[in-house]
């Protein structure tokens, strides 16, 4: 029998709510006090956005608001009711934030310093919005229908879509800050990463060896960390065989790599990067 979906509770709901909010806050401060005063734009529909605004002389927040509007029904039906729910929440924030501040003296006229604090702003506005469930930009829900049309990966559509964005930039505000928008952009997507997967990457090993009961145990008593057993059976020769995995920090990878290889110099090593782990025992043993 199917279980039951298990409903978020109150204070679950309060903290994505917070921290969408300050997402949302943090991105419009970004765009007013240091990106948009120095004629440099982000990607997607924000980018578009800010080149309406210009053009037209009209609110920043109003573009922002109305443009996204329509991605989000898509949305909808794409990713679900809670996604669509905070996202629209998120860019009400943000486009009223924008009107706000509109006014405010920027904090800085040097390109260079806009650049790197409004990247670095915009990238932990937009990840704090999509780590806890919704998005300030309908870009991807663009990218993710068209994907699956075109048959393009959703990044490359990203990206094709910024080109024509960052090139309409270069007409409407000079291509010297076209090209300060494709840093500001680069700086915002690795700080997105950052908050939206974690600072502390791991990673996921996997180990093919005929010595893996000893290489499990090395692992266990000189590394400090658990392994899991995977039966497996050879392809050429039928034989049964055991994979071990086990999820090291980055910093553990290369002794993890020196003791497997000195029990096994021929053994298969696997290595993955992994965004985020959660649940099971995964506390450092001490090391014997």
């Amino acid at each position: 029998m199917p279980r039951t979906h298990r409903k978020k509770s109150k204070s679950a709901y309060l903290i994505n709510f917070f921290f969408v909010t300050v997402g949302a806050v943090v991105m419009a401060l970004a765009l007013e006090l240091f990106l948009v005063p120095n004629d440099i734009i982000d990607g997607g529909i924000t980018g578009i956005s800010i080149i309406l605004s210009e053009l037209t002389d009209l609110p920043l927040g109003i573009f922002l608001f109305f443009i996204n509007l329509p991605f989000l029904f898509l949305g909808y039906k794409q990713i679900g009711k809670s996604f669509t729910f905070y996202t629209l929440y998120g860019i009400a924030v943000m486009s009223v934030m924008t009107q706000l501040l509109h006014h405010v003296h920027p904090a800085t006229n040097e390109k260079l310093l806009a650049v790197g604090f409004g990247g670095v702003l915009l990238g932990a506005g937009v990840g704090l919005v999509l780590r806890f469930g919704g998005s300030l930009d309908g870009t991807e829900i663009v990218a993710i229908i068209l994907s699956k049309k075109l048959r393009m990966s959703v990044g490359q559509l990203i990206m094709i879509i910024n080109l024509f964005i960052f090139t309409a930039a270069g007409f409407v505000f000079g291509w010297d800050s076209a090209m300060y928008s494709v840093f500001a952009y680069y700086l915002a997507a690795k700080l997105m990463d950052i908050v939206v997967e974690g600072i502390d990457e791991s990673k996921s090993v996997t180990i093919i060896s005929v010595e893996h009961a000893e290489i499990a145990d090395a692992i266990m008593q000189r590394l400090g960390r658990s392994t899991t057993l995977l039966y497996a059976k050879v392809g050429y020769s039928q034989e049964d065989t055991q994979m071990i995995y086990c999820i090291v920090t980055r910093l553990e990878v290369a002794k993890l790599r020196d003791i497997v290889q000195e029990i096994d110099s021929k053994a298969l090593i696997a290595i993955q990067a992994v965004s985020e782990v959660m649940g099971g025992d995964l506390q450092k043993k001490n090391v014997h």
